[in-house]
């Protein structure tokens, strides 16, 4: 699998006709000493232009308007964290120096998930170098997530009229909690986890479907779990739209991780979740989600084969076709 993507990357091969998502502003966030690694951002995007892409290639991501932060988070919450109000409580629920810069850095992350959603829409694929905050909740936030950027384009969506059903496909090491409790009674989102089940959150609400797997789990136990229902959930769900949270801290790598999970089996999934939807034609935005391997390099290179997996699925199955009844009307 490796020679097949190293080889459809050449440099006089770069022509794609979707995009990627990203903003300088991202990698400028300081948070000092923390486990968060903000600058994978920039490195990531500094291995994309490497590849062969321009400017041309880039979508500036904007922030989120207040108007878009209310189709998923009540206005109590908004207010707080737009005035600084948030309780020592709420602020150590985030587990980040929280500060107006914060702030800027969810707005303009949740802006980038609904640039990468309309884009896929049009194009069929986009790739956001960032995003993927699956812990906040309509009240409050969790777990380095203040804003839910995959609930708020979604729902962005379909107020628009862009989409009528959208699936989530969450591959991050933890299980996309917030996910679920948004979605758990609006039947046209179907929310997939696979996720280390012993470890963060603790609490869990159901998504539509949850795999958890166990501390020592390899690549076998992960694969296995997971090839099983793709294509079957797209084609019993019929989605418009599918936002992958394509997670790099499964990786054996990652310092939160307890699974042994190797990058290869990580490419493997990557196909599983974006070749089956490019087959069916299916839009896909694909979001970043978490990685915190001890050497960022490692949480990069993670990255960096999912956006590599899609280019090679994309020059497998390059057209796209409008599906949706109600993108075609």
């Amino acid at each position: 699998m490796a020679d097949i993507v190293d080889s459809v990357l050449s440099l006089l091969n770069w022509k794609l006709p979707f995009k990627f998502i990203y903003s300088n502003e991202y990698w400028m966030l300081d948070l000092g000493h923390h486990l968060f690694p903000v600058k994978k951002y920039r490195m990531l995007y500094e291995r994309v232009i490497a590849l062969g892409a321009s400017n041309k290639d880039f979508i500036q991501s904007e922030p989120a308007s207040d108007e878009d932060l209310l189709l998923v988070h009540s206005p109590e919450y908004i207010k707080k964290v737009m005035t600084g109000k948030l309780s020592s409580v709420e602020v150590q629920a985030l587990e980040l120096p929280f500060s107006p810069a914060v702030v800027r850095f969810f707005l303009m992350m949740t802006g980038g998930t609904i640039k990468a959603v309309e884009n896929a829409l049009k194009t069929g694929l986009a790739v956001h170098l960032g995003g993927g905050f699956h812990h906040a909740f309509p009240d409050h936030g969790e777990g380095f997530c203040v804003f839910n950027d995959i609930a708020v384009a979604i729902e962005k969506m379909k107020k628009q009229g862009k989409i009528d059903r959208a699936m989530i496909v969450d591959c991050d090491l933890h299980h996309g909690n917030g996910n679920a409790f948004i979605f758990s009674k609006k039947d046209y989102v179907f929310t997939f986890s696979i996720h280390q089940v012993d470890l963060y959150p603790t609490e869990k609400p159901s998504s539509d479907l949850d795999i958890g797997l166990w501390s020592g789990d390899n690549d076998e136990a992960y694969l296995s779990a997971l090839s099983p229902n793709f294509p079957r959930l797209y084609q019993e769900f019929k989605p418009d739209l599918v936002v992958y949270l394509a997670g790099a801290d499964p990786s054996q790598q990652d310092m939160l991780s307890g699974l042994n999970v190797t990058a290869e089996a990580l490419k493997k999934r990557d196909k599983i979740v974006i070749g089956n939807a490019r087959k069916l034609k299916i839009p896909v935005a694909i979001v970043l989600g978490g990685g915190y391997a001890s050497e960022i390099e490692q949480t990069v290179e993670t990255h960096l084969n999912t956006v590599k997996v899609a280019i090679s699925v994309w020059k497998r199955n390059p057209q796209f076709l409008v599906t949706s009844s109600i993108q075609s009307e």
